[in-house]
């Protein structure tokens, strides 16, 4: 994507893009960090379970030197020899596997978390291109590799010279000693030069491990234009969103003008806003607003009403305070109820005086009792 429309990927993976990753089987791994816990645990369980291994091979060893004429002829004889040695060296050796299968299970997972992908093992041909293999061996993924491998070497070589050197009194004088004890002091040497080796490449590690983080998040940048193509795919095409939006807005005005020839009155402010309102004498509710709108649908609202004879009343106050306290089909708040209740009763009055005649009634609409909490400028 980044070289069809020529842009540098210099954006933040966004959630989606490392959730796919991560379904791919593209986590953050460190080669170096598993390699050195899986070498410390394995020297630290030498260093309990040892002893215990030497021995176990040690007896195994012992039988498998000293048949007797009467096994070596028995055709059962190697079977059971066979099964003396496995219960013989399944403990301690069982335990040291065990102990060195957790460190390779548990050290991966510590760094990009336990993750199982079916697609990361599918058969990828171009990963079979051998000109594309050249390019990761010699680009700038291989120089890193290697300079991690000369590392490797370096820093191994130089701490086992160290041990050597300072542990070269003792080397000399292994010769001079019972072959036992010669053997039982070489393993603890070997043990704790092995130790002491591996923990020396954790310093390799602590560098490889935020770089494979850094590595990881770069690998999976997005260009300004992969934001926007994901972010059309997630949530939709503004202009289609806008579109739909707009289509809401025009049926729910529709069916908001179909009520208005329903309304008892329609207030206003007197251009600006408009409410229609209707109350139900029957029933048990309080007037309740069956269309609102400012400016353009306060002049729509205004001629369906006009077209229907219904009543228009000016009411800027109550008109405001009712515009922006209650929505379309909601009652009215009871703090308005006693400023509705005029109005329409002026409304009412009105009817029956244009019907039967008689005195006009009179309504100041400046005087319309409204709590401070409804008023708006």
């Amino acid at each position: 994507m980044a070289e069809e429309t020529g842009q540098e990927k210099t954006e933040e993976p966004s959630a989606k893009r490392l959730n796919d990753a991560r379904e791919k089987g593209q986590v953050p791994r460190s080669k170096e960090f598993t390699t050195v816990i899986v070498l410390i645990a394995s020297a630290v369980a030498l260093m309990f379970l040892g002893e215990g291994i030497i021995r176990s091979l040690s007896k195994v060893m012992i039988k498998s030197f000293s048949f007797t004429r009467k096994e070596i002829f028995d055709p059962a004889a190697i079977a059971n020899h066979f099964w003396f040695s496995i219960e013989t060296i399944s403990l301690y050796l069982g335990a040291f596997l065990a102990i060195t299968a957790l460190a390779a299970l548990i050290a991966p997972t510590s760094i990009g978390g336990w993750n199982f992908s079916a697609q990361a093992f599918g058969v990828k041909l171009e990963k079979l291109d051998p000109i594309k293999g050249l390019k990761r061996i010699l680009g700038p993924q291989g120089l890193i590799e290697l300079i991690k491998a000369l590392g490797k070497f370096i820093l191994v070589g130089v701490i086992s010279t160290m041990i050597l050197w300072g542990l070269r009194d003792r080397l000399l004088t292994l010769g001079n000693q019972e072959v036992e004890v010669a053997m039982a002091a070489l393993g603890n040497i070997v043990i704790w030069g092995f130790l002491t080796i591996s923990s020396s490449l954790l310093l390799i590690a602590l560098i490889d491990v935020p770089f494979q983080h850094w590595n990881h998040i770069r690998q999976l940048k997005m260009t300004k234009q992969e934001l926007k193509d994901e972010s059309k795919e997630s949530d939709g095409n503004p202009e289609m969103k806008g579109r739909i939006r707009r289509m809401q807005i025009e049926l729910s005005q529709q069916r908001m003008m179909q009520d208005v020839p329903q309304a008892d009155v329609i207030i206003t402010n007197p251009t600006h806003y408009a409410v229609a309102i209707r109350y139900d004498q029957a029933g048990n509710g309080a007037p309740t607003v069956v269309a609102k709108g400012a400016d353009f649908i306060a002049q729509q609202i205004r001629k369906v009403g006009d077209a229907n004879e219904v009543p228009l009343l000016e009411a800027p106050p109550l008109t405001r305070a009712i515009y922006y306290s209650t929505e379309i089909g909601e009652e009215i708040p009871s703090g308005l109820y006693i400023a509705v209740a005029q109005v329409l009763a002026f409304v009412f009055q009105l009817r029956r005086y244009s019907k039967q005649g008689g005195s006009k009634p009179k309504l100041n609409t400046e005087d319309l009792p409204i709590p401070d909490e409804f008023k708006r400028d």
